[in-house]
């Protein structure tokens, strides 16, 4: 894999981006650009670190002994495909089957558009100011609109609408209310908590919790739509580290609002791990999920589960806080990380 992945960059477009990368850690650091090159060579060999694990991880100020305890992308890849059966991972893709697999746990209204008829539709808008429509498959929030009901002069226009092949819609959902604490910090965006869990011979294990906000006006949490992700710890309930955006750039607080990030704290933490952890027993062959949690006035609920859990979010520098990776706390659950 180690060598694949070395060719793939060497013998293509991946080589210029490689070479961005190296320009990124000239300028960081100040080490010149030769040598920056053969430490990534290096870290790609020893640790399966890719040139983005590289920059996102600021292996350019770890030693050995720091780099070796970080997951890194081919790491990551290879735990999931020892833990996950791929064959079942329309599970997790697909939202109109994972809705109905995990019910239990998503607490709002939802409806698959290919069962759902004119008069059950008109129920479900009953009352509503505003829905989600979204793809059976999609990331990082691409295809979903918030549907303002008022927008549409009739119920049918609106039935359209939705049912449109076009739009490519396959699911409806009721806007989930958000807890005051939640929504407090960046309002305009359902905020959740990123919780992954790994199973370990029937046992759930929460291997990390980060708190991830919309930002620009924008109402999707993800960072590859401008949001930021905050390491949040689920036993004292708040923040501990600064945001972060998919850009590598650094918050103390919310540019939105000004709230300040370490330190804020929000509720139903024990609820939070109970509900991961029984969800975590779904589906026994996946054994390694990423959930986002939100929490709403009543309560935790499960918005979605990733069969890619990500492995960067808890491993973002934080000024202060030791540089030790991911693995230590995957190996005290039993499960040995390939190198």
């Amino acid at each position: 894999m180690k060598l694949n992945y070395l060719m793939r960059i060497l013998g293509g477009a991946s080589f210029k981006k490689m070479g961005e990368a190296i320009d990124v850690v000239h300028k960081k650091s100040g080490k010149s650009k030769f040598t920056t090159f053969f430490d990534m060579i290096g870290c790609t060999i020893k640790y399966g670190a890719g040139y983005n694990d590289y920059i996102i991880f600021e292996f350019y100020k770890m030693k050995g002994k720091e780099r070796k305890t970080y997951m890194t992308r081919m790491k990551n890849k290879r735990l999931i495909s020892e833990l996950n059966d791929e064959k079942l991972a329309y599970i997790f893709d697909e939202k109109n089957v994972f809705d109905k697999t995990f019910a239990e746990f998503t607490g709002r209204e939802i409806h698959d558009l290919a069962d759902i008829d004119y008069p059950a539709f008109e129920t479900f808008i009953k009352g509503k100011e505003y829905f989600f429509a979204k793809p059976y498959i999609g990331e990082s929030g691409k295809g979903i609109e918030k549907i303002k009901v008022a927008d549409f002069a009739t119920t049918e226009e609106l039935y359209r609408y939705v049912t449109d092949p076009a739009k490519n819609f396959g699911v409806i959902e009721e806007v989930i209310v958000q807890h005051p604490d939640a929504a407090r910090i960046y309002p305009y965006s359902l905020n959740c908590l990123r919780i992954v869990t790994l199973v370990k011979d029937g046992k759930p294990n929460i291997l990390y919790a980060v708190f991830k906000m919309g930002n620009n006006g924008k109402f999707v949490d993800n960072l590859e739509n401008g949001g930021l992700a905050c390491a949040f710890d689920l036993d004292k309930g708040e923040i501990i580290g600064k945001g972060h955006t998919s850009g590598l750039e650094l918050y103390d607080a919310h540019p939105a609002t000004g709230i300040p990030f370490i330190g804020y704290k929000l509720p139903y933490m024990d609820e939070v791990k109970a509900l991961v952890k029984k969800a975590a027993l779904v589906v026994p062959s996946f054994g390694y999920v990423g959930w986002d949690v939100c929490l709403t006035p009543n309560g935790p609920l499960i918005v979605e589960g990733n069969d890619f859990p990500a492995y960067d979010f808890p491993q973002l520098p934080d000024e202060g806080r030791p540089r030790i990776g991911l693995i230590p706390k995957i190996e005290a659950c039993g499960v040995k990380v390939r190198k």
